[in-house]
């Protein structure tokens, strides 16, 4: 199976064609599909098994009242989001569904969706929430629970060879993707921010081997492509999930330009390559708990931890950070109050905008991005 047979890289509705695109692969290929929302759980391991990874979107702004038989209605809208598109029947090329300990409510979204809902595989994968010598032991752990559990459903065994392998795959993928972002660097980029982020979306339905594919041509493409003439405000994005390009489509037509970011689907999983260690776990823990920089994770008092986020800024020559917080996200917006003081203080402005995963009322959303993106 290959990524080039008519694969475009301009993708106007990444999270629409990558649902398109699982269902002809996973109808050519006949390999069981499971999705998940967090890469806590590595898809690495997925892949090794035999099966396609597929990480599960949203679609903001639609009518989650499906999911209200099931969940409050002030509960995340994310996670309503999802399982209002579970319950309709959205999803039904999963043959599996694997859920980290995120957060409570994504934890919740699990015991709901399985319960009422079943598929022919799930896993809840418990991630701790401290960086410590026994958290890694634990999370390790986990690591073989998750291969022995994905071995039983697929009939495969994962050899230490063959995770490696994989591994060694994604960390092509990751090379890839940090010379996209290099690009971005440039005094005027190549690439957009939303273009970025389709990019990764569709990734996310490709088995690892075609989204390297994907990911040479757009690198070829962008590379001979001329950037837009005009400067603009370099700005860097901080926060919740987002798996949609919408904000990002706003800040551009507001003037500004995204040439960092710091999210999940984005330069998170992506920054640094997965160690090739000889036990393959070791650096799947690594990379997946300890260096992953998500604030459901403690890494102890201080705005220390913050530090990360000021060299990108200085390493993208960023002029001001937006940060978007869906409701009722606890660990992003604890973290917002330090971090905007922080970066205050390092003479960086930052913009916040509180979203419960609509982008609605849009002009209310514009009309605060034009004012920030004047002002710096």
């Amino acid at each position: 199976m290959t990524a080039n047979n008519h694969i475009t890289t301009h993708l106007s509705n990444a999270a629409v064609e990558s649902e398109k695109r699982i269902r002809r692969i996973k109808a050519e290929s006949g390999k069981p599909v499971i999705g998940y929302l967090c890469c806590f759980a590595p898809p690495e391991i997925i892949s090794a098994s035999g099966a396609i990874p597929f990480r599960i979107t949203g679609r903001p702004g639609e009518d989650n009242t499906a999911a209200d038989a099931y969940v409050e209605p002030y509960g995340c809208t994310y996670v309503r989001n999802i399982l209002a598109r579970a319950v309709r029947g959205e999803l039904e090329y999963l043959d599996g569904l694997v859920i980290s300990h995120s957060c409570d409510m994504i934890q919740r979204l699990y015991g709901i969706w399985t319960y009422y809902h079943p598929l022919p595989y799930s896993y809840m994968f418990n991630v701790p929430h401290q960086v410590s010598p026994w958290g890694q032991d634990f999370f390790k752990r986990e690591l073989g629970f998750f291969q022995e559990s994905l071995e039983k459903f697929t009939a495969t065994r994962v050899t230490p060879s063959a995770l490696k392998e994989t591994v060694a795959t994604y960390n092509r993928n990751r090379t890839l993707v940090r010379e996209l972002y290099n690009l971005r660097k440039e005094t005027i980029p190549a690439v957009e921010g939303s273009d970025i982020l389709n990019l990764l979306i569709y990734g996310g339905s490709l088995p690892p081997d075609d989204f390297t594919i994907l990911l040479e041509e757009k690198l070829a493409k962008t590379k001979l492509r001329k950037p837009r003439e005009e400067k603009a405000p370099r700005i860097m994005l901080w926060g919740s999930i987002m798996d949609d390009p919408s904000l990002l489509l706003m800040i551009e037509e507001a003037g500004g330009r995204i040439v960092a970011d710091d999210t999940c689907i984005g330069f998170r999983v992506w920054e640094k390559d997965v160690p090739l260690t000889e036990n393959p776990y070791d650096g799947l823990t690594d990379h997946y708990f300890v260096n992953f920089q998500c604030p459901r994770t403690d890494r102890g008092p201080g705005v220390n931890r913050f530090d990360y986020l000021l060299q990108r800024a200085r390493e993208y020559n960023v002029d001001g950070v937006i940060g978007y917080c869906i409701s009722f996200c606890d660990p992003h917006k604890f973290d917002y109050p330090d971090l905007r003081d922080y970066l205050k203080k390092e003479g960086l402005p930052m913009l916040l905008i509180d979203d419960n995963y609509s982008f609605e009322p849009a002009g209310s959303i514009k009309t605060r991005l034009q004012a920030f993106l004047e002002m710096i």
